[in-house]
């Protein structure tokens, strides 16, 4: 077990120098970021714009540097400037990027013309970064700075103030999903043909092919937007809690931020989310529950009287839930990455959105500290799985 531990702990952390790598090159090259907006800026008369405003620009989002180079600060803060040994520096004449690069416009293979880099004019050595602002580095816990969202502020507070919120809808949906979704799969399993197991199914079928956005988007407009409008009960369908007093029919006025202010607020996402992993979660736990009682060693019980409780309790479900297991153990990211498209629908304030809102601001110190949290977490909830298996399956030994 301890030889299995260390083998996977190096291999995880490969996995996720690669995941650190993949997703940090891919926003690099992504579309748009934050020169798009300053090019269309210099195409305007109003507005002049030198060179050197632009250089200095683009030396405060590092895009001055060559991509190793800003890679290697992002992840562990350096090289912050040339190797000093014994009071002499070393390689402070080496080239790590450009400051004033040569730019003309091209048709791509598309034939749509698009601005590339064919020169420089001034290049950037590796003396010129020294006394730059950069972080520790994300392996320390540093994730630099926001560029639009906070600007200039730590990218870990604007985190920090997400987490809260995603763990109340995340927790709160995953917690309920099992409470219900495991018995009724057992139920559907054990009851198989049955007027319930088909009314189950339907249902589950309907529940798991029903898009989020779509259901969302019908809760609010059934519980929602339609009784507000005809002086009924209704729930609030936007952000995690209100800005100012109201009043909802038979409930009477709800204080802003208050207790049942926020509950209010969570009823519908939370609603949404958990019966979307309710309808996939008990039919995965069905046709699991089917197939171990299908099994010798199950028939072999009953034949020795044991009770139909403890057969299904003792004997097959705890073989069952060795595949659920997978499911159960990734809903670890989930509780930090939120739910993307539900956490949109509901402007809720959680991790999801704060992912969206990074992307389309090209705020990318935040989004790619969210991708690399994301990998780290996906790689423990693997570790995690593997170590489960053997807790739920005493047969399974891990070499």
């Amino acid at each position: 077990m301890t030889a299995y531990l260390i083998r996977r702990v190096l291999q995880s952390i490969l996995v996720v120098f690669i995941s650190a790598v993949a997703s940090y090159v891919l926003l690099s090259f992504a579309p748009g970021g934050p020169m798009a907006g300053l090019r269309q800026i210099t195409q305007s008369s109003r507005f002049k714009i030198t060179e050197e405003d632009i250089a200095r620009i683009r030396a405060s989002f590092e895009l001055d540097l060559n991509l190793p180079i800003r890679f290697s600060r992002w992840l562990i803060g350096v090289p912050k400037g040339p190797i000093v040994i014994g009071g002499k520096e070393y390689f402070g004449d080496m080239v790590v990027g450009c400051r004033k690069p040569i730019e003309a416009e091209v048709l791509n293979s598309r034939g749509v013309l698009e601005v590339v880099v064919v020169g420089c004019k001034e290049e950037v050595l590796l003396k010129d970064i020294v006394g730059r602002r950069t972080s520790r580095g994300i392996l320390f816990g540093d994730f630099g700075l926001s560029w639009r969202l906070l600007r200039d502020r730590p990218v870990s507070d604007l985190i920090a103030s997400r987490i809260p919120k995603t763990l109340q809808l995340i927790g709160l949906e995953t917690l309920l999903s099992l409470i219900i979704g495991i018995p009724l799969g057992i139920y559907s399993a054990v009851k198989q043909y049955s007027k319930f197991d088909y009314i189950f199914t339907t249902l589950a079928f309907m529940g798991s092919a029903m898009p989020s956005f779509f259901f969302g988007l019908l809760f609010i407009l059934f519980f929602s937007i339609i009784p507000k409008g005809a002086g009924l009960p209704y729930l609030p369908a936007a952000l995690s809690e209100s800005i100012r007093n109201y009043t909802i029919p038979l409930i009477g006025e709800v204080i802003a931020g208050s207790a049942k202010d926020r509950i209010l607020h969570m009823i519908l996402p939370v609603a949404v989310l958990t019966i979307l992993n309710i309808a996939g979660w008990s039919r995965f736990i069905r046709a699991s529950m089917l197939d171990v009682l299908r099994q010798d060693y199950v028939r072999t019980a009953r034949a020795k009287g044991l009770s139909q409780n403890v057969v299904i309790m003792k004997h097959a479900l705890r073989n069952a839930l060795i595949p659920f297991v997978t499911i159960v153990v990734f809903t670890i990211p989930g509780l930090f990455g939120g739910a993307i498209i539900t956490e949109s629908i509901f402007s809720w304030p959680g991790m999801g959105r704060l992912y969206i809102l990074a992307l389309g601001d090209y705020d990318y110190p935040v989004a790619m500290a969210l991708f690399f949290i994301l990998s780290v977490l996906t790689v423990i909830a693997t570790l995690l799985r593997d170590i489960l298996y053997t807790i739920v399956d005493p047969r399974i030994r891990l070499n």
